[in-house]
């Protein structure tokens, strides 16, 4: 079954952002994935190919909310910098993986920005 052009054309530039875009124990990359319902990020070492740390808008506080999705995705960026923060992380690189930087995904830098990370 051959993909759809849309999902070609993110894989093309997730490709792109990836070869630029890379984690270390001292700056950790942020990636960030996107569905039609749900959004999630972690945060990852590529040195050791370790996921540091975690986040997901199923988590039962922001999954039981009303909220928008973008919204949702603005408490998803909290989470993930009070989580970073707790285990010793204060700068990451921020890797979009292919979706644009708007809507979701922009919320979601804004939330962890304001929960005290550096991107």
């Amino acid at each position: 079954m051959a993909l759809s052009y849309k999902i070609e054309r993110r894989l093309r530039i997730k490709r792109s952002i990836r070869s630029k875009v890379f984690g270390t124990a001292e700056k950790p990359r942020m990636s960030v994935f996107r569905s039609n319902k749900q959004i999630s990020v972690q945060v990852i070492d590529d040195v050791s190919a370790r996921t540091l740390v975690a986040a997901s808008s199923k988590h039962k506080d922001i999954a039981e909310t009303k909220a928008t999705k973008s919204q949702k995705a603005a408490m998803v960026g909290k989470l993930i910098a009070k989580l970073a923060l707790e285990a010793g992380i204060t700068q990451v690189v921020f890797d979009r993986n292919g979706y644009l930087y708007h809507g979701k995904v922009k919320a979601l830098a804004d939330g962890a920005r304001e929960g005290g990370l550096k991107l």
